[in-house]
C-alpha cells in the first residue's frame, strides 16, 4: 500500500511516499529556520504564509521522488493536529482537494502519533509494550504503547515543553535558533556541572514534567551576573552555561522514562521528538537503559524533527486498523 503523507504542523513543511508503512520511497522538507530565527522562534502567520507557497512544490516533488504517479497512490495522509491552526490548514486543504481530484482515501494523523510511528523507523523495531518519550518544541510526555496500536498517556509537562525551554533560554542568550541545536553545540566539551540549575520533579513517583522553573532560573542567573562570555576564564563561560542548562533538562527527561518503565513493568523504552535529536539526550538515555537492563529505541536523526515518513507510516498502522472512513473531506484541524 503506497500512502503519500503531508505534514505542515508547525514551520516544517513535509510529504513523503511510503509503502507498507515502512519502505521510504521519498521524502522532503522544506524548512523555514531562516524565516524565524530573526525571531528566536515560530511565528504563526510567518509559517502559514511559507507553507502556502511550499506546499504544491514540495508535493510534486515527493511524487517526482519517488516515481510514483499521483493515481497509483492508495491513500493520502495529513497531519490533523495538534499544532498550529493555519499551519495545519495549508496542508489540510492540499490533502483534502488531492484526495477528493483523485478519489483517493484521507487519512488524518494527530502529529503525536506520528512521532510515536518515528520509533519503527529504526533499525531496531520496538517490541511493544513500550514507554515512549516524546519532547519537541511543543511538546513533552510520556506515553505507554501497546501491540494494537493505542497509547497511553503516563504523563505530560505542567507548563513548558522542554524544546521550547531550549529555543527562550536560546533567545535570552542571543545564540540563534533553533536553541537545542544551539546549545547543543555549544555545549559540547563544556562543564555540564559548572553551573547548578533546579530539576523539576514533583511527588515521588510522578511522571508529569515542567521546565518554566528552569528557564526563569536560568534567565535570573544571567540578571544576576551578566551575560556569559564564550570561553570566559575565571568566571562561568557561555560554553559551561549552555552544557548546564542542557544537563538540567536531560536529567529530568531520562531520570522520568526510566521511571515510567519500571512503574508499567515494561521492558523498552523510545525516544523521539525533535529533542531527541540531542547528542547528550541520546548518550545518557543509552547509558541509563543500559544500566537498567532496558531496551532502548531510538530513530534516525533525521526522523526525529518533524517529517511526513512518520506521518505516511501512521497512516498505514491506522488504515491496517480501522480502514478508510467516510466523512474524511470534513476533517478539521484542531490545534490541541
Amino acid at each position: 500500500m503506497v500512502i503519500l503523507g503531508i505534514e505542515t504542523s508547525c514551520d516544517e513543511t513535509a510529504a513523503a511516499v511510503v509503502r507498507d508503512g515502512k519502505d521510504i520511497l521519498s521524502g522532503v522538507i522544506a524548512s523555514q529556520v531562516p524565516v524565524h530565527s530573526p525571531y528566536g522562534g515560530v511565528v504563526p502567520e510567518l509559517a502559514s504564509r511559507k507553507h502556502l507557497e511550499y506546499i504544491i512544490p514540495i508535493i510534486e516533488k515527493a511524487l517526482d521522488d519517488s516515481s510514483v504517479s499521483r493515481h497509483d497512490l492508495d491513500a493520502i495522509a495529513v497531519t490533523q493536529g495538534p499544532g498550529l491552526v493555519g499551519a495545519l490548514l495549508v496542508g489540510l486543504s492540499a490533502a483534502k482537494a488531492m484526495a477528493y481530484a483523485l478519489r483517493k482515501p484521507l487519512i488524518p494523523v494527530n502529529h503525536l502519533h506520528g512521532h510515536i510511528q518515528a520509533a519503527f523507523l529504526s533499525e531496531d523495531m520496538p517490541q511493544e509494550p513500550f514507554v515512549c518519550l516524546v519532547v519537541s518544541g511543543g511538546h513533552t510526555a510520556l506515553y505507554r504503547v501497546d501491540a494494537d496500536g493505542s497509547s497511553q498517556l503516563l504523563g505530560a509537562t505542567r507548563d513548558d515543553a522542554a524544546g521550547e525551554a531550549f529555543d527562550k533560554v536560546a533567545k535570552i542568550l542571543g545564540i540563534g535558533y533553533p536553541g537545542g541545536v544551539a546549545i547543543e553545540r555549544l555545549a559540547a566539551g563544556a562543564n555540564p556541572r559548572a553551573i547548578y540549575f533546579p530539576r523539576s520533579r514533583f511527588e515521588k513517583d510522578s511522571l508529569e514534567f515542567s521546565f518554566s522553573g528552569l528557564k526563569t532560573a536560568a534567565a535570573n542567573f544571567i540578571r544576576a551576573h551578566g551575560a556569559p562570555a564564550s570561553g570566559a576564564v575565571g568566571t562561568f563561560s557561555l560554553e559551561d552555561f549552555a552544557a548546564s542548562f542542557q544537563e538540567a533538562v536531560v536529567d529530568v527527561l531520562v531520570e522520568k522514562s526510566i521511571r515510567a518503565a519500571k512503574q508499567c513493568g515494561l521492558a523498552g523504552i523510545a525516544a523521539v521528538g525533535g529533542v531527541a535529536a540531542n547528542g547528550r539526550l541520546r548518550d545518557r538515555l543509552a547509558q541509563e537503559a543500559a544500566a537498567e537492563n532496558l531496551r532502548l529505541y531510538l530513530p534516525p536523526v533525521r526522523f526525529c524533527t518533524d517529517n511526513a515518513v512518520m506521518i505516511a507510516a501512521a497512516a498505514y498502522r491506522t488504515w491496517q486498523r480501522s480502514g478508510p472512513r467516510p466523512e474524511m473531506l470534513e476533517l478539521d484541524a484542531f490545534s490541541r
